[in-house]
């Protein structure tokens, strides 16, 4: 085995160490853990004769060969959609992951849905609160708040929902083609097939009590559906101005927007290397337990080194090929590959960075089951922090550091 040292040695020589044609960089950590292959000697190490699915390996080159600086073990921070089985039915489908397809994603759990054109799901409620991201179409949402107040608005790709936990509401898909979205939940357990459903309640209370409910004969009931609609074709509705004054009478207004766009809202951060747009009840006022972050990373770009102090954060990848490496105690790190489609998980406090490794934008969306967004720059930390204690740590000299970004940039170009 190469020493750290002579590893080292070999760097100051401005040479590449080559193991069984696989190359790495002569510093980091590339003495240990022995899973890196720059510690093969010979071919053999590098080769996997047993039975293998290519397609499935070569979407996770860093599982198949991680980085020579990984070590430990972390969780499975990857999960999908795209693996997830869809519940179809006429008017458009939805497929979800919850901590039990998804043991690391304890604080949120997500759906990803279709409507088609008229497509309802219908009217229901939840024992979570509800956060959703339009992906493609338009959609129609209505709301109730808890003081009887309506809310009614139609929203496009980009643009947010949120309805707190108990609020009754429907979703339905607009022309020309309907609309799909990504649902969170600000509980891991939560599961969209399991929700508070107009029909069921309507088919398991006997006609004379809902005839007393509603002071209207029993006979009115007659032809409710026996069983429970969840997704149904509906027809197109009207127009907005008119389901809205429909809505609210004799109700006054909602005082806070149950919907925010965004995709179109102000960066909070914004460089060569891309942009950064928070969500949270800073901004989006209703939304009292969820924030987000929509991330775009150029090509060859990097997410910062950062982490987030006051909730785990649960990614949605939205375009684009990503690399993350999630950093904890022990010490441990793991790199994971992600494509569209697929989401990832990072715990509080976990460090993490996320490169785009693709020829195209890479975009991702940040959730967390807290108020406010929250996150700590290892680059403002270290700028903001005596240079010369910093020197000491790194073995970099301090005009060197000098150089670094104080402005907790959130993204970095490629160099």
């Amino acid at each position: 085995m190469f020493s750290r040292r002579d590893l080292l040695a070999v760097s100051a020589a401005g040479a590449v160490m080559t193991a069984s044609a696989a190359s790495a960089a002569s510093f980091g950590n590339p003495d240990q853990p022995p899973q890196g292959a720059v510690n093969a000697r010979g071919p053999g190490n590098l080769t996997d004769p047993g039975p293998q699915n290519p397609a499935i390996a070569g979407q996770f080159p860093s599982s198949q060969s991680p980085p020579a600086t990984h070590i430990g073990g972390l969780p499975l921070d990857w999960a999908s959609f795209n693996i997830a089985p869809k519940r179809i039915q006429n008017g458009g489908w939805a497929r979800q992951v919850t901590q039990a397809d998804f043991a690391i994603s304890e604080e949120i759990s997500g759906v990803n849905m279709r409507l088609t054109a008229g497509g309802i799901r219908e009217l229901h409620w939840h024992q979570a609160a509800e956060w959703a991201i339009m992906t493609y179409g338009n959609c129609r949402v209505t709301v109730l708040d808890v003081h009887g107040r309506p809310y009614v608005a139609d929203v496009k790709a980009g643009d947010l929902w949120y309805f707190p936990a108990g609020a009754p509401h429907s979703l339905q898909g607009l022309g020309p083609d309907g609309c799909e979205f990504v649902i969170c939940f600000d509980d891991g357990k939560a599961n969209e097939f399991n929700t508070l459903l107009l029909s069921d309640w309507f088919a398991h209370t006997p006609p004379e009590v809902l005839a007393k409910n509603f002071g209207v004969p029993a006979e009115t009931f007659a032809k409710i559906p026996l069983q429970n609609l969840w997704i149904f074709q509906g027809t197109l509705p009207g127009d907005l101005a008119a389901d809205r004054k429909a809505a609210g009478r004799n109700a006054s207004a909602a005082p806070h927007p149950f919907v925010f766009s965004l995709a179109s809202s102000p960066p909070t951060k914004q460089n060569a290397g891309g942009d950064v747009r928070v969500a949270d009840s800073s901004n989006f006022t209703v939304s009292t337990s969820i924030s987000a972050a929509l991330v775009t990373v150029r090509p060859g770009g990097v997410r910062e080194m950062h982490w987030h102090p006051n909730a785990d954060e649960w990614q949605y990848y939205i375009k684009g090929k990503a690399r993350m490496t999630v950093f904890n105690t022990g010490p441990n790190a793991r790199t994971t590959d992600f494509t569209a489609g697929d989401i990832g998980y990072v715990k509080r406090n976990f460090g993490h960075y996320v490169e785009n490794i693709g020829d195209t934008d890479l975009q991702f969306i940040g959730v967390f089951r807290a108020s406010r967004y929250e996150e700590v720059s290892l680059t403002n930390w270290l700028t903001h922090t005596p240079p010369a204690l910093v020197a000491q740590h790194l073995n970099i000299d301090e005009a060197t550091i000098a150089k670094w970004p104080d402005n907790a940039p959130g993204l970095m170009p490629k160099s």
